[in-house]
């Protein structure tokens, strides 16, 4: 890599994803399932999706797998099937996508936005059993917010960029406080913890997101719940159907969150590559650790710390700099791409300000807010790219 602070590369273009490069390595064999599909005409809740929910179920490490329609479906399905509503709260990270407190508040219960570790980016347990210390108490029933009134009756921790929680924390907390867990897994899909058990695998849900930027995406909208239990395994399959069993004749209110069949049959091409994707990234990974410490850039830029035990995926690469927004402008005009993976914490957005969450409330996410950037990761880069890229952060900090 070129060490010269005043000499410049030739430009690049390194996109933050390019998922054409995906498609053409698996063109043949996706076209082909696809006109499969379309020669039996069968679209909703057919056996491109049945053979998607087992392999997806095994994969990680769970008993019943249910296709949904996104990953957001996913995580409404999930609190709407342990009965998540008005008069309850759910415990969960504030630095995560929307989707996370958003289908939290659209049950109609409260989401208690909570800080995060600071190098993970997952929800803190040591920040949940001080909410629980500080802020509950037990009563007959459960587990009750002293000021709120309300029972605290989830937890929801998100495996971030592709990095598992603490399960090991965060299944001793729910159970000794009688919560309901559901693992937030969208950006997660063979990420395994410190045991070696893979996301989605240890809560009473795991909930996926096959979005198309993901490590597994599908060709749309996509989801799936997992579940060791067979009686919540069967009530997620009724209430994704209206609540209707048999059909027509309705003992739940659900919604329509079915998975058609055109998506299952690209994941299932997709998810037999998976592994391999998952190695690409996890090189790229490791070369851009390679890169940046060689470029000696201190504490100037952090690269992310993968845990010593467990799975990494790398659904993103994050780095953390104090000049971040002028950064992310100076690669663009190098013609990288990056993203910022999230600029405001949930508990500073406007449509939750009636939770009352003000700044200084949780200062770890707060500082990863301002800081984070996610870099380009996907498998299919060349180790020019990454050259490209460390090189031109090289260059902006001298």
């Amino acid at each position: 890599m070129n060490s010269s602070p005043t000499r410049s590369p030739a430009r690049q273009t390194v996109p933050l994803l390019d998922l054409k490069l995906q498609y053409a390595s698996i063109r043949d064999e996706v076209l082909a399932v696809m006109a499969r599909v379309c020669e039996q005409q069968a679209f909703i809740l057919g056996p491109e999706v049945t053979a998607l929910e087992r392999a997806v179920a095994e994969y990680s490490g769970a008993a019943h797998g249910i296709g949904v329609s996104s990953g957001t479906d996913a995580l409404l399905l999930a609190l709407m099937a342990v009965d998540i509503g008005p008069g309850q709260e759910v415990l969960a990270p504030t630095f995560t996508f929307f989707a996370t407190g958003g289908t939290i508040a659209r049950t109609g219960a409260h989401p208690v936005f909570l800080d995060i570790d600071p190098v993970s980016y997952n929800l803190s347990p040591a920040a949940v059993r001080r909410f629980i210390a500080d802020s509950c108490e037990r009563r007959a029933d459960g587990l009750y917010n002293r000021a709120s009134g309300r029972r605290v009756t989830a937890l929801m921790p998100v495996h971030l960029y592709g990095q598992c929680a603490e399960m090991d924390a965060f299944v001793e907390i729910a159970r000794s406080h009688g919560l309901h867990l559901i693992e937030d897994a969208a950006q997660a899909i063979g990420a395994e913890d410190a045991g070696g058990a893979r996301a989605g695998s240890r809560g009473d849900i795991g909930c996926f997101s096959f979005f198309p930027t993901k490590n597994l995406g599908a060709f749309g909208d996509a989801g799936l719940c997992t579940a060791q239990d067979p009686e919540l395994a069967e009530r997620m399959r009724v209430l994704r159907v209206h609540g209707g069993k048999p059909k027509y004749y309705h003992s739940l209110i659900g919604g329509n969150f079915r998975l058609d069949e055109l998506q299952a049959a690209v994941l299932n091409i997709k998810l037999r590559h998976l592994d391999a994707w998952t190695a690409g990234r996890q090189r790229n990974a490791a070369q851009y650790d390679a890169l940046f410490k060689a470029a000696a850039l201190g504490d100037r830029v952090r690269t992310p710390i993968a845990p010593p035990r467990g799975r990494h995926i790398y659904n993103q690469y994050v780095i953390r700099v104090a000049r971040r927004d002028e950064l992310r402008a100076y690669l663009a005009e190098q013609g990288i791409g990056t993203e910022i993976y999230y600029p405001v914490p949930l508990h500073l957005q406007q449509c939750f300000a009636y939770l009352g969450g003000r700044a200084g409330d949780c200062p770890v996410a707060e500082a990863a807010a301002r800081e984070s950037l996610a870099l380009p990761i996907f498998p299919e880069l060349q180790p020019a790219q990454l050259e490209y890229v460390v090189d031109a952060i090289r260059r902006f900090h001298a």
